[in-house]
């Protein structure tokens, strides 16, 4: 056995230096002075700064009791007349293929068609059944 062989039984523990020599000591990376060298420092993100432009979404107003669906749009018989044939069925499909969602009694129909499952105004009603046609409602 020589000296270079010999090793310690316990290794030695190093205690953390402190100082201008040591890793963590005076400012412990935290550079000098300022917002960022203090203790519970926090930087606001930018982002922040772009919400905080926005405005706040306050309820929906008057019309927070209205329903959020969408609304039935109204068309007369005249436009029953312009955009269905003699003899054709109307119901919600089709309706909602021509861009027509419920029918009122405003101009004449002449042509026989049968209306189902649509909303339809009493006089309108009557008045597709002058026609000839018939009409199924919910």
């Amino acid at each position: 056995m020589q000296l270079h062989e010999l090793k310690p039984a316990t290794k030695s523990q190093h205690t953390k230096t402190v100082g201008r020599g040591g890793k963590r000591g005076k400012t412990s990376g935290r550079g000098t002075k300022g917002q960022r060298a203090r203790s519970g420092h926090r930087i606001r993100p930018e982002a922040r700064d772009l919400i905080k432009k926005l405005p706040k979404l306050r309820g929906r107003g008057k019309n927070s009791l209205v329903s959020l669906n969408a609304f039935t749009r109204t068309f007369s018989l005249n436009d029953l007349e312009a955009k269905f044939k003699v003899g054709d069925t109307v119901s919600p499909k089709t309706l909602k293929v021509k861009g027509l969602v419920k029918i009122l009694a405003d101009g004449k129909i002449t042509k026989k068609l049968s209306v189902e499952d649509c909303k339809v105004s009493a006089t309108a009603k009557a008045a597709i059944e002058k026609a000839g046609g018939s009409v199924k409602s919910v």
